[in-house]
């Protein structure tokens, strides 16, 4: 099942008591003070993992607590450190406060890892609350307590490409032709349920990584359909494919309703790279339909212009990467 957003409780550990005690030594009513230190309660972190797809386990798990501290003990033994928790967290999981809506992270880089609620400190022992003013205090601190967040994770997968396009358009095909996935296919609309990726191969060490969401309807940016549920799963993508069936009547309109419902959904969606494809065209002859000025046409099941398109998105991809670093340099120049 892919789950692309959950709701969690987090909890870190309690911080563990100081003691209260003192040395015992021999013909000695009353030693030193030695009550050792409470132990600081453990962490919680997210870890972007590769190895993790979705925020199934998650949202079945969705309460987290870390250990809390150990208390101090005589002869100034300090209690041991909770232990921590380590969520792991698909790339491309954006973490917020519930309650606020507050951006608290956003995971793009496999190993990226963040604290997101911090143990509470222990409480001090009256070895060390000695001071000048009270050499023999009489009292020990008890921890302070962790903290306790509800937060809110939405995933949007990381890819190059992002096919767009009407329910049944040859997305599914295309993606299973040009790469090792295995989307369920049909003839039938919203065959495809749920997002899949496929990693294209370029070259001996080079690829780019397509993403197949559900088809979209016009008034999908307003929930018809599967509607705005996988639209934020191409908000990451460097460039869009719209795919139009070749036996569309008109192909150019309905690539411009696509975009239009992908403007209304985010106005950075419209701003990306685009190529249209038409689709399908083993299943007509080529004097029935025209290709459109600017299009590029494909048909999966007999490979015809598979590798054009290929090649054509790796290169509007390689151009949006040296855009992107371009971007990023002058803000670091700027700042």
């Amino acid at each position: 099942m892919f789950i692309d957003s959950a709701k969690i409780e987090v909890s870190s550990g309690d911080g563990g008591n100081g003691c209260f005690s003192y040395d015992r030594d021999k013909f000695k009513p009353k030693g030193k003070p030695g009550g050792g230190n409470g132990g600081r309660g453990g962490n919680v972190f997210f870890v972007a993992s590769k190895k993790v797809q979705t925020l199934q386990d998650i949202s079945y798990h969705s309460f987290y607590r870390a250990e809390r501290g150990g208390h101090g003990g005589p002869n100034n033994l300090y209690g041991k450190t909770g232990k921590e928790v380590k969520i792991p967290v698909p790339l491309g999981t954006i973490i917020r406060d519930f309650e606020t809506d507050e951006l608290i992270y956003d995971f793009t880089c496999d190993g990226e890892e963040i604290m997101v609620a911090k143990g509470g400190r222990g409480g001090r022992g009256n070895k060390a609350m000695v001071s000048r003013f009270t050499p023999n205090p009489e009292y020990a601190e008890h921890g302070k307590p962790g903290e306790t967040k509800t937060l809110k994770l939405t995933l949007k997968v990381m890819a190059d490409v992002g096919l767009v396009g009407l329910p049944n358009a040859g997305k599914s095909t295309l993606l299973s032709v040009v790469s090792r996935a295995t989307p369920e296919i049909a003839d039938y609309p919203f065959t495809t349920l749920t997002p899949h990726l496929g990693i294209v191969k370029t070259g001996d060490f080079s690829s780019f990584v397509m993403a197949d969401i559900p088809g979209i309807i016009e008034g999908a940016s307003s929930g018809k359909g599967l509607g705005i549920q996988f639209l934020q799963h191409i908000e990451r993508t460097r460039v869009l494919a719209v795919l139009v069936d070749c036996n569309d009547e008109n192909p150019s309109d309905t690539a411009k309703k696509l975009r239009r419902e992908l403007k209304k959904y985010s106005a950075q969606l419209a701003e990306k790279q685009y190529v249209c494809v038409l689709t399908k065209t083993d299943t007509r002859n080529a004097t029935d339909y025209k290709i459109p000025r600017g299009w590029l046409s494909v048909s999966a099941a007999t490979n015809d212009g598979v590798s054009k398109l290929v090649f054509k998105l790796d290169e509007m991809i390689q151009q949006a990467r040296i855009d992107d670093g371009a971007i990023e340099k002058e803000e670091i120049s700027v700042g």
